[in-house]
């Protein structure tokens, strides 16, 4: 049986990436989706859709099936675009693999964990100026600005430079209202050419930061031969890092305003006891993930639900329902609640593609809770005056402005 559209069979229930109104609050829809049309197929935009728990979780660990190859944005892979060498989050294995296990020496546990005084220290940068103005943004105050310091330092850019770098990045993630990556001018993947100039000097001047140690990092690639990063794959191996590495956690800081405002009384639970912060990251995560869906390339028949699903299609999976599945999280799985008993969210990935930054984004969002609750322990938000972010991609506030006391 072939899947004509199940549009016709649930001609109300439609969601649609690039409607910026509709995704202003998905999740009513994203239950719809989840509850009545589990497979769910978009005639518009020509995709399919995966929304519970354990349909998500799957297809995330079959990276033989859902490739992330040819991108795991929804309009990049049905754009036919070649993806470049380097990619990172565009890649399976094995080239993926080499990649990723040149990064996870950085991201250890010991090394992100010496990080904190220095992310305590941006971060109280930060706040200290807005002590008794009685106004603070949880975005352009601090959640666009601590991650990019981090992200600067690990990488090596001197502190004048790093605002510059991740817009760089942060302008392939932008789009007009409604529109798509591959619409936008600068591009859909950032070339990462703004590091040029830096992998020049540090080539010549050694560092203790992960420009340096790639720039020198020896490898068995697929072919079996040791080398190094060539210069193209390095330039985007770093864009990748620079963008991940500040656009999600921005994004995190933007939603823990908003929705500890809406939840004052887990709000005063925190600032009474601050050992509920690492489960409230999680909670957060698992309520509003950054990155709401990833895509996928199908690269076999598959049949879901006894519905077909062709070779060559793009399968969105939507995490942001996936989080909210009762059959995971329970029949409050649309409630927020600090105290839930913990279950593996899908807001980080999994498998291969387990954001490796994941311990790192947890330190930051743990950190910025602890500083704004330490010197603003209760505040509201302005929603007449806060800007969603219009992405394709991750979904969040440019501006979360709130009234602090």
């Amino acid at each position: 049986m072939t899947l004509s559209t199940n549009s016709d069979l649930f001609k109300d229930v439609y969601y649609d990436p690039y409607d910026v109104d509709l995704n202003t609050d998905p999740y009513p829809m994203f239950l719809r989706i989840r509850e009545e049309t589990p497979l769910y197929f978009n005639n518009r935009h020509g995709f399919y859709a995966l929304s519970r728990y354990d349909d998500v979780d799957a297809a995330l660990v079959d990276h033989d099936t859902f490739s992330s190859s040819h991108g795991a944005v929804l309009e990049i892979i049905q754009s036919g675009m070649e993806i470049p060498p380097g990619s990172l989050i565009f890649e399976d294995p094995p080239i993926h693999n080499i990649h990723r296990k040149l990064l996870s020496r950085i991201f250890t546990p010991r090394k992100v964990s010496a990080l904190e005084p220095r992310i305590r220290e941006f971060t109280a940068r930060c706040l200290d100026p807005l002590i008794d103005t009685g106004r603070f943004d949880f975005v352009k105050d601090l959640g666009a600005q601590m991650p990019m310091r981090v992200i600067g330092m690990l990488l090596g850019i001197p502190e004048p430079d790093q605002q510059h770098v991740v817009d760089h990045g942060d302008s392939t993630l932008r789009t007009e209202r409604g529109g798509k990556m591959t619409e936008n001018p600068d591009g859909a993947i950032a070339t990462g050419e703004v590091f040029a100039s830096y992998i020049d000097w540090r080539a010549e001047h050694p560092s203790d930061d992960i420009m340096t140690e790639l720039l020198n990092a020896e490898f068995a690639d697929e072919t079996g031969a040791t080398r190094r990063l060539g210069r193209d794959e390095l330039l985007l191996y770093l864009q990748v890092i620079a963008t991940a590495g500040s656009e999600t956690t921005t994004r995190l800081l933007g939603w823990a305003g908003k929705v500890f405002a809406e939840h004052p009384d887990q709000r005063r639970d925190m600032v009474d006891n601050r050992a509920l912060l690492p489960a409230a990251i999680e909670e957060l995560l698992r309520f509003e993930p950054p990155a709401p869906h990833v895509s996928r390339y199908v690269t076999r028949d598959l049949e879901y639900y006894g519905h077909q699903v062709p070779a060559g299609s793009a399968m969105m999976l939507i995490v942001g329902a996936a989080n909210r599945d009762p059959r995971r999280f329970g029949p409050d799985s649309e409630m927020f609640n600090i105290h839930r008993e913990p279950h593996q969210h899908l807001a980080f990935g999994v498998g291969t593609h387990f954001c490796l930054g994941n311990a790192l984004a947890r330190l930051e969002g743990r950190i910025a809770l602890e500083e704004i609750l330490d010197r603003f322990p209760h505040w509201d938000v302005d929603l007449t005056n806060a800007e969603l972010s219009p992405t394709s991609t991750v979904r969040g506030w440019e501006s979360m402005p709130a009234v602090v006391s």
